[in-house]
């Protein structure tokens, strides 16, 4: 049992003695009214503060009672300016004799990891080219500029609605991949200068919220395809995933929907309604509710734009079903690229593994391209992003021979798939994980 438990925040690094803490002690504190956590072998308790966390309160609370270090690094730039946020939380530190991982986690997989990153820090591969950045912008804004005047020049007929669609909702999945880089703080050196435009392209040129978006996808690159912290695994009785959740609903005898014909159904229900649909009622309700007005003026700036732009050609209505067969387009398009990278690997309960492990169990690659590489937004390289989400995209290719290194030295399989075969997997995916539900639906 670790000494002077019942220090509170406020603790400061500079008290001495320092309290020392065992892994056993520590790891009780993983409530959500009771959190701790250890960043380079310092014990935090970050129960109050996670509510002020500017990732949002449950990707720092998936790490409670755990070792943090390589996620702390993983998501932020600037670790002496974030560190001074952490002194007040500091309540002790790990016992001499404690090892400096949790859970028995391979410590020399974990090694190896972080002297990986050195190198790739050694080789400039977290500075961005500001140029690549500015030209995915200005593509953006040509596409939407062609789309205007197609409209302006042609009339609102059909072939030149159906051509401005297709254009407008490049620019949208386009924009999508833009805001990603800026929202990991990916472009800029100073984490201010990428909220900023991060909430301009999220907000202005997509109409969505940037706090929606933070606190949705940063708990998806802490915890990835792990049920009940990756919000994206989180379907809604709609579909089952995996080997393990089908297994539990056929035995439960949940039968929400036939799963065993999840990947005939997926057709109607995933690729066309999740941004249309539910990913609109979600950023609305999230930026209202949790009053995040800032992200609203941006998100109504965008329904300006676009209205005043279109009510002209097609009135009110109109306008408004043209934006929303844009989405329809742009959701085919954003599920197909994000799921072929996920939905296809391994997901399940919580396994507490080392960060490396962790990222290399829940994503796979996609061969690279020059499309490829546009089509996805560089999220062929899933592997290499979710290692170094803070790495410019433009760098993936450079550090992933690192990494395959990295993992054929472990015997950890690195994925790596051609763009049809992986688009293909999501199908054979689901049709796996529902014939797993109904057999154990029937017999078990």
């Amino acid at each position: 049992m670790g000494k002077g438990a019942n220090r509170g925040e406020g603790a400061t690094e500079c008290e001495a003695p320092m309290p020392t803490f065992s892994w056993e002690e520590i790891q009780k504190h993983n409530l959500p009214t009771d959190k701790w956590l250890v960043v380079d072998r310092k014990v935090y308790n970050i129960t109050k503060w996670s509510r002020r966390h500017p990732g949002g309160h449950r990707v720092i609370g998936h790490y409670a009672g755990e070792d943090a270090t390589d996620a702390f690094r993983a998501f932020h730039r600037d670790f002496d300016f974030v560190r001074k946020f952490m002194k007040p939380l500091l309540v002790g530190e790990l016992a001499p004799e404690e090892p400096s991982q949790d859970r028995g986690k391979n410590s020399q997989i974990i090694e190896d990891f972080r002297a990986l990153r050195k190198t790739a820090e050694a080789m400039n591969l977290f500075k961005s080219n500001h140029l690549f950045f500015l030209l995915l912008l200005a593509h953006i804004i040509v596409m939407e500029s062609i789309a205007w005047f197609t409209i302006f020049y042609f009339g609102n007929g059909w072939i030149p609605t159906i051509i401005t669609s297709f254009v407008l909702a490049t620019s949208q999945v386009q924009a999508g991949w833009l805001q990603h880089d800026y929202g990991h703080l990916s472009v800029y050196k100073k984490s201010t200068w990428n909220h900023v435009v991060h909430k301009f392209i999220i907000g202005h040129v997509k109409g969505a919220s940037a706090n929606w978006w933070n606190h949705r996808h940063f708990q998806h690159h802490a915890k990835p395809n792990i049920f009940q912290k990756d919000p994206d695994v989180n379907m809604l009785h709609v579909f089952v995933l995996g080997e393990w959740q089908p297994v539990e609903y056929g035995k439960k005898k949940l039968k929400y929907l036939p799963y065993n014909h999840q990947h005939e159904y997926f057709f109607l229900v995933g690729p066309p309604l999740l941004i249309p649909l539910y990913f609109q009622y979600q950023i609305i309700m999230s930026m209202i509710v949790h009053k995040h007005w800032v992200d609203l003026a941006w998100a109504i700036s965008y329904y300006a734009r676009f209205f005043v732009t279109y009510i002209p050609f097609y009135g009110v209505l109109g306008a408004i079903l043209f934006l929303n067969f844009i989405r329809f387009l742009e959701s085919h398009w954003f599920v197909w690229v994000t799921q072929m990278n996920h939905i296809v690997m391994d997901i399940d309960r919580e396994p507490y593994r080392d960060w490396f492990s962790t990222q290399l169990a829940a994503t796979c690659n996609v061969e690279q391209s020059f499309f490829n590489d546009w089509f996805s937004g560089h999220l062929n390289f899933q592997i290499e992003h979710h290692l170094f989400p803070t790495m410019p995209r433009h760098n993936f290719h450079k550090v992933a021979p690192l990494v395959r290194s990295l993992c054929a030295k472990h015997g950890i399989p690195y994925q790596e798939k051609p763009l049809l075969r992986a688009l293909q997997d999501i199908i054979r995916s689901l049709k796996k994980s529902g014939e797993l539900w109904l057999d154990a639906y029937l017999h078990k």
